[in-house]
């Protein structure tokens, strides 16, 4: 049977009053339950039905969450789930507005007298806009990450981990107006154990002579000897690879990016490991990605200058305890090399890539997250799938809670000029023998960081013979850059 319409008529004033008041807060806290006591019960159990599938939805990606979260991240993060999402949204948005006006009409406010027929107003408008803003704004985030994903990350191919690791070469690129071209003046491989996400930091200097080519590839044809091109050795370093392939694309045929293909080749040929993929971050982008997050804390041992070089020093980073960095100093503290070392350098951005690891928590990237994804649009570019957002995030989650370890084939145990490739693919795959006998326990068994990460003056005693000429620029300094030539945990070199 249809429900009558109940007539308030014969209800005191202040009882129709509170009843009103009633319906509009089960109607927030629980739609379609005004429908139910005093409207149309059939549209209220239709109502129910929808926030109860969504509400088993919800739950069962918790569920399937902690069983399986990488898989469910990858399937959160893809675009057209996204886009599922945002509309999903948007028709709740209108669906429960529905409800409130429904529900006001419900309480009948002409039966009111004017200041309870104004309160009500006033109290159903006030909740239309938070609940609607609410969802609307859910759906500009879900449709900001949708974008960020679909911009950022491509549909290439997932490259399975090799030996139970991911690889993943970082290169910083410098391309500001006195730059032609880029030129990634940072490189670093984050070997990443696919089971914990231990983490190993192996930091390569730009100004590496003589980088071998893996065989068949098109620049080891070109340079059978090494990256040396009409005797230019001074020119032709590490870092130069990028804009040679860039300038040379006719030897990449169909390659979209010459430059990172042929700068992972060599470090995979220098370092011995496959590479799964590679990230390129803009320098000059990655200080508004860092004002997004609210900036990075650091222990700096020594103070560093701003700027330097081509232009004079405007001031100084001073050292101190937690001196918290927002993106124009912490990118001068990445880059800078007055008075200092392109290795002193590299020390100093390892700590950046720790800080941000460890300092970037779930809560600030949803409460930041469409200033983090703005900028990231503009300064990162990468092969990693889409697909594997999910494994990477998740591989992320559980480094947060493990020491990070590091290597750097620096002076004084590799000359630079004319380095030592077998010592240094020795110790890269030393350092990652010491990272995963952490894992399984070696060390004080509980898989976690039980020894004393190794001193900076310790790991520098004992160079190879081979290599015993120091370069003039890696003079030992107090602050926390001396290079290692062991593994290290990177947060007792950042607060040395």
């Amino acid at each position: 049977m249809p429900q009558e319409k109940p007539d308030l008529r014969n209800l005191r004033e202040p009882v129709r009053f509170k009843r009103a008041l009633a319906l509009l807060l089960m109607t927030l806290i629980l739609p379609g339950s005004a429908q139910i006591v005093a409207g149309s019960r059939r549209a209220g159990r239709w109502v129910w039905r929808v926030v109860a599938g969504l509400i088993a939805i919800v739950v069962f990606l918790v569920v399937l969450g902690l069983i399986w979260r990488s898989g469910t991240i990858n399937f959160l993060a893809r675009p057209g789930t996204l886009r599922l999402v945002q509309i999903i949204l948007i028709v709740l948005a209108i669906g429960w507005a529905a409800l409130f006006i429904d529900a006001y009409r419900i309480a009948q406010p002409l039966t009111l007298e004017r200041n309870h027929r104004l309160i009500t107003s006033i109290l159903d408008g006030v909740m239309i806009f938070v609940v609607v803003g609410a969802l609307v704004y859910a759906s500009v985030i879900v449709n900001t990450q949708r974008d960020f994903v679909a911009s950022v990350f491509g549909s290439g191919k997932s490259s399975k981990a090799e030996k139970g690791r991911y690889n993943v070469l970082l290169m910083g690129g410098d391309s500001g107006a006195d730059r032609i071209g880029t030129r990634p003046d940072s490189m670093t491989v984050a070997s990443v154990n696919a089971d914990t996400g231990r983490t190993v930091l192996i930091g390569l200097p730009r100004n590496l002579a003589k980088v071998p080519f893996p065989a068949g590839t098109a620049m080891a044809k070109q340079f059978p000897n090494g990256f040396i091109w009409n005797k230019c050795a001074a020119e032709c370093l590490l870092n130069a690879v990028y804009t040679y392939a860039a300038n040379h694309k006719a030897l990449f045929p169909g390659d979209p990016n010459p430059g990172e293909t042929a700068t992972t080749q060599a470090i995979e040929a220098v370092t011995g490991l496959k590479i799964n993929y590679f990230v390129l971050i803009d320098l000059a982008g990655f200080r508004d990605l860092l004002n997004a997050v609210g900036g990075i804390t650091l222990d700096i041992g020594k103070r560093v200058p701003i700027g330097g070089g081509s232009s004079p020093i405007k001031g100084y980073i001073e050292a101190g305890k937690n001196q918290h960095l927002d993106g124009y100093h912490a990118l001068w503290f990445a880059r800078s090399r007055a008075e200092s070392s392109d290795y002193e350098r590299m020390a100093r951005q390892k700590c950046v890539m720790s800080a941000m690891l460890n300092q970037l928590s779930p809560s600030t990237v949803l409460t930041k997250f469409q200033g983090i994804a703005s900028a990231s649009k503009q300064v990162v570019k990468t092969d990693i799938p889409a697909g594997e957002l999910g494994t990477f995030t998740d591989l992320a989650l559980d480094a947060k809670k493990l020491p990070v370890s590091s290597f750097s084939a620096v002076p004084p145990l590799i000359h630079t000029g004319d380095p030592d490739f077998a010592l240094i693919r020795t110790k890269v795959a030393e350092a990652i023998a010491k990272s995963e006998s952490l894992d399984k326990g070696g060390s004080g068994g509980d898989g976690k960081s039980s020894t004393t990460p190794r001193s900076t003056s310790s790991t520098t005693k004992k160079p190879s013979t081979s290599t015993t000429k120091r370069s003039p620029s890696s003079t030992a300094t107090t602050s926390p850059t001396t290079p290692a030539t062991g593994v290290d945990d990177v947060a007792s070199i950042c607060k040395a």
